[in-house]
């Protein structure tokens, strides 16, 4: 399982130049870390961490329940209503013609009737006849009036019960949204508190970890991961890196903002300075130089017993601790190379320990075995010449780093790396061992181990288990030798990116191939952005405009009429006189108009203006992701494409065979949702209780969001 920084706190910082000071200074700023690291109370010290395993016992509750919608509200409809008023209009036509004609007709009667044209009776016959039927007529256009009113209202009365039941029902509705919110609140808040990355540490009485494979800025990301919980704890660490990239320098980097003063070697540069291998005794030292030595010549192994005679018979003529410088110088003298008389002018040896080593060997073995001996000697611990020249005293630190740099040379580096790996494992013999509960406390980290011979390897591995040191040993091809060599004892095994293919199928069949697992990204975006404008505003306008009118209109009318009228008696009653009349009437007009309009405008205008504004914003995003990537078998092909940091740890505590993928990166140490308890322990530890910051209890959760939601913002209303 794999984690991705983009805001990182293990950034890569400049390596030491040579020569310099070796002791780290105080602390520059405090480290983004720190928050993690604090939680060293949490490991114990039996407890290796290798990594992170990301998983999720509570599942994501996913989105919050939509809160429920009220529905449409019901209204008159108004079409409907209209329609009813159209039926009734249709309805009541005849009745509305009929009391319109009866009031017409009572009018026209009781006029007639005033005015003398008809008689009472007939008059009071009119109006008995046709005010009884404008009456009934009413009281029909009435009724129907009141028949339509009554309907709208029934059907008002209706809509008003459907809106109840509406109501009521929508009430039910929130009332269990209101329940399901809450409850995926507490599901919310439980998913949230829970760690998402959990400490993949080494099983108990796990003496050694050998990581197979791995590229430089993996191993980087696991020795990081591997010795700040040490450091933090109060234990120490030792880091030899023979891959001549600078492993360690994130480590060293984050130990210094940590305020640990870490001693850094850059080899072959801080070789005066090394005092590491001072103090050993003559059989010790000839050991260390014969292995040294035999490091850089194939088959050396074989004459190494003849290797290690020579040199302690030649540390026994020289002083109690010699330099590297003398015994070369002794090697010289005793293969017959060069002049030794300009090693005695450098006073690298007296004229009675020449005179010795000429003696030291008989004459006739002299001739054959020791000369090529003392040559193939003399010409490998020449590379060591420069060890502890100009040793000096430094302060003890939890924290020491030695790594070879690129100009080392291939056979000055295995000379070099063989030295300090078996400088290292004497050291390591001489120490008091250390109890089981605290092997890890003291911790060795060997990088580019496939560069030294099988032999070498054994010895700082027993030397650690003899003292009870914790070793992880990196290589980063997996040949012959290695592939015998891993996971033999009571060790663990870690694999990273392989990128042969020989490699990947040895590691493959060694994990076993039924193994399924998940990668996982989590990713972390900060950003920040500003941005600052400024400007101004300034328009001028000028301009003239001028315009010219001119009408003229004419109109000429003439017209005439006439017309004539006769009445006479009428002779037929009693409709009473009659009254007749003609009328005629003729006109005549005639018109004449013009009109003329002329007009004329001139308009000039001249604007000139600077436009300007201000503008300040910042803006700064927090984005957290964690996604799954993909889900792979363990095939050689896969380990050939792992993540830089992602290992598998295999190891078998007590009979029983566990394999686990982890990530190294060492900037998920400093995220919130990371505990240092494993996956199957973490219930019952203190990362299970509630964060700070986090809701714990129901009772704290915010209320739900109940009621109808409000009244949706309508672009196309314009503002007033």
């Amino acid at each position: 399982m794999t984690g991705q920084r983009r805001a990182g706190t293990t950034a890569r910082t400049a390596r030491p130049a040579p020569g310099q000071a070796r002791q780290g200074g105080p602390p520059e700023r405090e480290p983004r870390a720190a928050g993690a690291a604090s939680q060293h109370d949490l490991v114990r010290a039996d407890r290796v961490c290798l990594g992170w395993q990301y998983a999720l016992r509570e599942a994501d509750p996913g989105p919050a329940p939509r809160r429920p919608a009220p529905p449409a509200s019901v209204q008159l409809d108004q079409g409907w209503a209209a329609a009813q008023e159209r039926e009734e209009s249709l309805l009541s036509r005849p009745a509305r013609t009929g009391r319109g004609a009866a009031v017409i007709a009572a009018a026209a009667i009781a006029a007639l009737g005033g005015a003398g044209l008809l008689n009472p009776w007939l008059t009071g016959l009119g109006l008995a006849v046709s005010v009884p039927a404008g009456a009934a007529a009413w009281r029909a256009v009435r009724r129907g009036t009141r028949d339509l009113r009554a309907r709208i209202e029934a059907e008002q009365a209706r809509l008003a019960k459907i809106r109840a039941v509406q109501q009521g029902r929508l009430a039910a509705r929130q009332e269990q949204h209101a329940s399901q919110f809450r409850a995926w609140q507490e599901r919310q808040a439980a998913f949230e508190r829970q760690p998402q990355w959990y400490a993949v540490t080494l099983p108990a009485g796990i003496d050694r970890i050998d990581v197979a494979g791995g590229t430089l800025a993996g191993w980087s990301a696991l020795l990081t991961t591997i010795a700040l919980p040490r450091l933090s704890s109060g234990g120490e660490v030792t880091v030899l890196d023979l891959t001549e990239g600078g492993v360690g320098t994130d480590l060293i980097a984050v130990a210094r903002q940590s305020g640990i003063s870490p001693l850094v070697w850059v080899l072959p540069a801080d070789m005066p300075r090394l005092d590491l291998g001072a103090g050993l005794g003559r059989e010790a030292l000839a050991d260390l130089l014969a292995a040294a030595a035999a490091s850089g010549e194939p088959g050396a192994e074989a004459d190494l017993a003849k290797d290690t005679a020579i040199l302690d018979r030649v540390l026994g003529v020289l002083r109690a601790e010699p330099a590297i410088a003398q015994v070369t110088a002794a090697l010289r003298a005793l293969g017959q190379i060069g002049d030794p008389r300009a090693d005695l002018r450098g006073g690298l040896l007296t004229g009675p320990q020449l005179e010795q080593l000429g003696t030291l060997f008989g004459r006739g073995v002299a001739d054959r075995v020791v000369i090529e001996r003392a040559w193939a000697l003399e010409a490998r611990l020449r590379k060591l010449e420069q060890l502890g020249s100009a040793a000096v005293t430094l302060p003890r630190s939890r924290l020491r780093v030695a790594w070879l740099d690129r100009r080392s040379g291939a056979v000055g580096s295995k000379v070099l790396g063989t030295y300090l790996t078996v400088a290292l494992a004497h050291m390591l013999r001489q120490a008091p061992a250390a109890s089981p509960a605290r092997r890890w406390q003291r911790t060795v980290c060997l990088l580019g181990a496939e560069r030294l011979t099988g032999d070498v390897i054994d010895r700082i591995t027993d030397a650690c288990e003899l003292s009870g040191t914790g070793l992880v040993l990196a290589y980063r091809s997996v040949p012959d030798p290695v592939a015998q060599r891993l996971g033999r004892g009571n060790a663990a095994v870690a694999f990273m990116r392989l990128g042969n293919a020989r490699d990947a199928k040895v590691a493959s069949e060694q994990i076993g191939t039924e193994h399924r697992f998940v990668l996982s990204q989590f990713t972390e975006t900060v950003g920040s952005a500003v941005s600052d404008t400024a400007g101004d505003s300034y328009t001028s306008t000028t301009g003239t405009a001028d315009s010219l009118a001119d009408s003229v209109s004419v109109t000429e009318t003439a017209g005439r009429s006439r017309s004539k009228g006769r009445s006479r008696p009428g002779g037929f009653a009693p409709f009473g006189d009659f009254t007749g009349q003609v009328s005629r009437d003729a006109s005549y007009s005639s018109g004449t108009s013009g009109s003329r309009s002329i007009s004329a405008g001139i308009s000039s205008s001249t604007s000139w203006g600077l436009s300007t504004s201000q503008a300040v914003t910042a803006n700064t995003a927090l984005t957290r992701t964690g996604q799954r990537s993909r889900e792979f078998l363990v095939e050689p092909h896969e380990l050939q494409q792992l993540p830089p940091s992602a290992v598998i740890v295999a190891a078998t505590p007590g009979g029983q065979r566990r394999v686990v993928l982890a990530d190294a990166n060492p900037g998920i140490f400093a995220l919130r949702p990371v505990t240092l308890l494993g996956l199957d322990d973490e219930a019952a530890g203190p990362a299970s209780a509630a964060r700070p910051g986090l809701p714990g209890r129901a009772a704290d959760l915010a209320a739900p969001n109940l009621g109808p939601p409000p009244e949706r913002l309508d672009w196309r209303t314009p503002r007033r």
